[in-house]
């Protein structure tokens, strides 16, 4: 790790601080891995978004989702294999940078970690 430690993510507070692997924000009270911020970091200076496998995912791509989805006021889980087409890369929101329109549910947020590209 180097000697200069980045800015929190949050309200882009200097004095952040290392406790064990996380880095600490004492302003906002954020905590997160150093590896989180080098994701986002290369995410937002037009990083490559990857799916699950390691396939380069684009704006107008088909994706299926690779494991059940539990979605908060749905009677039931997206399942395993359900496709989202013509998906829209973002700027993350909590880890999701996908806006896709789910067969069955309606338009989302998802996670490239759960979603593998249809080739």
């Amino acid at each position: 790790m180097s000697d200069q430690l980045p800015p929190c993510p949050e309200c882009d507070s200097a004095y952040v601080y290392e406790m064990g692997a996380l880095l600490v924000c004492p302003e906002c009270a954020h905590e997160w891995s150093p590896s989180e911020s080098e994701d986002a970091a290369g995410a937002a200076a037009g990083g490559v978004v990857k799916d699950s496998v390691g396939n380069e995912l684009a704006d107008g791509d088909t994706v299926t989702i690779v494991k059940d989805l539990k979605v908060k006021g749905a009677p039931k889980p997206i399942k395993v294999g359900t496709k989202a087409r013509n998906i829209r890369l973002v700027e993350p929101v909590n880890g999701h940078d996908i806006d896709a329109k789910v067969d069955g549910f309606g338009s989302m947020m998802l996670k490239s970690s759960v979603v593998k590209k249809v080739l």
